[in-house]
């Protein structure tokens, strides 16, 4: 009679991998966004700015605010308002059905610690088609001091 070593853990890789291609396969189409609406943003800089460009779809300009702290923190927040009237027709009476909502709605928070090398008293901010765009102006950070200390 032979012995034969048994390995309880063979054939679980492949099980493994199988269960990751079908999750992989079922999750194609399915985008989850936790928290409501989160947007999405783009920094960048030039010699002489930072920007920082916001996309804000379906938000109005009167529902976003732009402050920056005093710690040199930017603070984007603001509001993404589901519209009353989403299409012709009245829900209370049954003549709208919801087929599929993808849109996500609430408010926002989004904070960015800005650089020493920013003039955060230059902060300029313009809201076009969606898009917020804020523009700070650079600035020569400080130079360390130096106190010369007499040696005895």
């Amino acid at each position: 009679m032979a012995i034969m070593r048994i390995d309880p853990t063979r054939g679980l890789e492949s099980m493994s991998r199988k269960m990751n291609d079908f999750l992989n396969e079922f999750d194609k189409d399915i985008t989850m966004e936790y928290g409501g609406f989160s947007p999405k943003i783009d920094i960048f800089e030039d010699d002489k700015n930072l920007f920082v460009e916001a996309e804000l779809p379906g938000i109005n300009k009167d529902d976003v605010k732009v402050k920056v702290n005093s710690d040199g923190v930017l603070n984007i927040s603001g509001e993404k308002k589901r519209c009353d009237k989403c299409c012709e027709g009245d829900k209370e009476k049954g003549e709208i059905e919801v087929v599929r909502i993808e849109r996500t709605f609430g408010s926002f928070h989004r904070a960015f610690q800005l650089p020493d090398y920013v003039n955060k008293d230059s902060i300029k901010a313009k809201f076009e088609n969606g898009i917020l765009r804020i523009s700070l102006d650079k600035i020569e950070p400080e130079k360390p001091k130096e106190v010369h200390v007499e040696i005895e």
